[in-house]
């Protein structure tokens, strides 16, 4: 018998992900004007029509891939093993953590997104954090 807090883990962390990955395919610069204000919001569209076009369609499919990250999270907050819930647990926690030494060591370097490196470092730790608590209520559960 699987974990409901891993059931409500996946599927709200689905939600996210499926939310965030349709805006960035659909409202682009939308989401770049509210996360990154106008003026940096301009520079991340480029400057010819070339570099506008690619830049959109890298934003769409990094959009689609993490829409279809949302989708698997969903279909796996249905698996009831509880050595699999530990260990998809565990690997979420390990790509949250690479993810924010990823915005420390190369986003924190660019210019324009200098700033905004922090707050995205404290999302991507406070989502680790979520599945830590999964871990730790599953060990409780386990041991109890």
């Amino acid at each position: 018998m699987g974990s409901a807090a891993f059931f409500v883990t996946c599927i709200l962390h689905s939600l996210v992900a499926l939310t965030c990955g349709a805006l960035m395919m659909f409202y682009t610069n939308e989401i770049f004007v509210f996360g990154h204000g106008p003026e940096i919001a301009r520079k991340l569209q480029g400057s010819t029509p070339h570099d506008q076009l690619l830049i959109r369609t890298s934003d769409s499919f990094s959009g689609l891939l993490l829409f279809a990250i949302g989708f698997l999270l969903f279909m796996v907050a249905f698996v009831k093993d509880r050595e699999f819930q530990s260990f998809f647990a565990k690997g979420c926690i390990l790509l949250h953590v690479i993810m924010a030494l990823w915005r420390i060591y190369f986003e924190g370097k660019l210019e324009d997104l200098a700033w905004d490196w922090l707050r995205q470092v404290v999302g991507d730790i406070v989502l680790a954090l979520s599945w830590v608590f999964l871990v730790v209520y599953s060990w409780r559960e386990k041991y109890d």
